[in-house]
């Protein structure tokens, strides 16, 4: 059993709580019992598990290699507010920049990795399986891996600089816009790349200038937006069911 804060491992896991950590290092941290038994059984990339003598007996067979610490130490590394116990370091897939084969889901600017991880989650759930996260918060950051309740493990997530990835997307494009067709009556194209903007300020320019359909949700009771989370869902679902 690992009891020392200064154990290798135990300083590892509290590096990957920072980006330039998880980029230098290629690993991610997923946590919770669930979470770690999916990775197990959708065949991820786990480098080892880490677990207190509590939780153990809560994870599935695995080959993989699993680490015994002690409670304070968990209490140490844990990004959780009421921790099961478990752990994973996962290795984070090596994704190669280019154009999506179905339709998929263009974060522009979502800043909030807990929106992200709740757009991964609902694409996983509707079939969005390419999503391209421009200058987006990092999809494998503990908010957002943790959000995304094991959504990260079901999608391809491309990151980098919007004018790395708008250039990749071969087909139309779809933004959502106060002025644009009611969401509930447009016709969709059997492909098409929907975007879900930055929670303050919207959809780019730079990508706006390049969308071929505009819809809108209608809003009542005087209602001026939704979260971007919750819009994105009501957009996904309904166009998906729109062709």
């Amino acid at each position: 059993m690992i009891t020392s804060k200064q154990n290798s491992t135990v300083k590892l896991i509290r590096s990957l709580a920072d980006k330039k950590n998880r980029d230098l290092t290629g690993l991610y941290i997923a946590e919770g019992v669930n979470t770690v038994n999916e990775a197990i059984k959708s065949g991820q990339k786990i480098d080892k598990i880490v677990a207190t003598e509590k939780a153990i007996d809560r994870i599935i067979p695995t080959d993989r290699e699993i680490l015994i610490v002690s409670e304070e130490v968990f209490d140490y590394i844990t990004n959780e507010v009421t921790p099961q116990g478990v752990m994973a370091i996962m290795v984070k897939p090596i994704v190669a920049l280019e154009s999506p084969i179905n339709s998929c889901l263009f974060l522009d600017g979502v800043s909030d990795p807990a929106n992200v991880g709740a757009i991964i989650r609902t694409a996983a759930a509707s079939n969005y399986t390419e999503v391209y996260l421009a200058d987006s918060a990092d999809c494998y950051s503990p908010k957002s891996v943790r959000a995304s309740m094991s959504g990260i493990f079901k999608i391809k997530a491309i990151q980098g600089k919007r004018e790395d990835l708008l250039p990749l997307i071969d087909m139309p494009i779809c933004v959502a816009d106060m002025n644009g067709k009611s969401v509930f009556d447009i016709q969709m194209p059997k492909r098409f790349c929907l975007v879900i903007g930055n929670e303050a300020r919207g959809v780019s320019q730079e990508v706006r200038l390049k969308a071929e359909i505009t819809v809108s949700i209608p809003m009542e009771n005087q209602v001026e937006s939704l979260n971007a989370g919750v819009s994105a869902g009501i957009l996904m679902y309904t166009l998906k069911h729109n062709k």
